[in-house]
């Protein structure tokens, strides 16, 4: 008898249309990408947790490394598997690896992105090196992973999750190319949740879309491939997108806790809820009022001059 998913709900008998069954994340298998760091090394260990087996894919591998040893001490099953998810045959072969380890996927989390300090700048000012990049990883990454794993998801006939990591930017409104990657991953995911229920599908989807977390955000170049161009010269940037770069560096260091995310990813995938908003008040503000501009047909609303 195939053992079932369900709604992921641990430990816990619930009653479905099926009949009464213990549905559980024990055993299963979950695929985080971004691992070695911030949300996705958090998820790693959430998931860890509750008796999953992970596998952590990132770019970065000595921090892979680490991760996958804070999992391995804490008795978990786990693989790492460097992965540049920007690469479609790398993703493949992040997929090849974990099938050939663990022979199925229960959870996959799309969890990899990358910004530019330059985060604000308007889009005749950033590079299209910037646009390549940021694209490249955080939308195309994740069509990557839908591509390579929900096929063989639904071929396996076992229920499962699909999380694509987007950002409240996604929600939110802003020209660079940030905005617009994590728009299209709100997107792509909310296409994704429709046509796997109307399909009749064992898997589910969440968009993730978080506000300021304490993580290395605006360090994420340090794994920009040279074929996207140098880093960012910081000196090369105004004097206000410099001020508003080192600003949002302090927030981030009082930001939310990449386990707080973890933790809010998880009651999601058990509940089979789509939206995953852990975000700071002034973020779902901003979120309803650019809703109620669009639901009343009016011009979207300015935002406050920062002082």
């Amino acid at each position: 008898m195939v053992r079932r998913l369900g709604r992921f709900r641990q430990n816990a008998r619930i009653q479905n249309p099926v009949g009464d069954d213990v549905q559980q994340l024990q055993g299963r298998v979950a695929v985080i990408t971004g691992a070695a760091s911030g949300i996705g090394q958090a998820m790693a260990q959430r998931f860890a947790r509750a008796g999953m087996k992970v596998v952590l894919a990132d770019i970065e591998t000595d921090a892979l490394q680490r991760a996958l040893a804070q999992l391995q001490a804490m008795d978990a099953q786990a693989l790492a598997v460097t992965v540049d998810v920007a690469d479609a045959a790398s993703v493949e072969r992040l997929a090849d690896a974990t099938y050939a380890a663990f022979g199925d996927v229960h959870l996959l989390c799309n969890n990899a992105g990358v910004a530019a300090p330059a985060l604000l700048q308007p889009t005749w000012e950033n590079s299209l090196q910037d646009w390549h990049w940021i694209l490249a990883v955080n939308l195309m990454g994740v069509v990557h992973g839908v591509r390579s794993f929900v096929p063989r998801m639904l071929a396996g006939g076992d229920e499962g999750h699909i999380v694509n990591t987007a950002s409240v930017a996604g929600l939110l409104s802003g020209s660079g190319p940030y905005f617009a990657s994590k728009h299209g991953v709100s997107c792509l995911t909310e296409g994704l949740y429709k046509d796997l229920k109307s399909a009749g599908a064992r898997l589910s989807a969440s968009v993730l879309c978080p506000g300021v977390i304490r993580t290395q955000f605006l360090d994420a170049e340090r794994n920009r491939p040279a074929q996207y161009g140098a880093p960012t010269d910081m000196a090369t940037l105004s004097e206000r997108q410099q001020q508003w770069s080192a600003g949002f560096r302090a927030a981030l260091e009082s930001g939310i806790e990449p386990s707080v995310v973890a933790d809010a990813v998880h009651d999601a995938v058990v509940a089979d809820h789509y939206y995953i908003v852990p975000a700071q008040d002034e973020h779902l503000q901003r979120i309803a009022l650019r809703m109620a501009d669009i639901t009343a047909l009016r011009n979207p609303t300015l935002p406050m001059p920062r002082t």
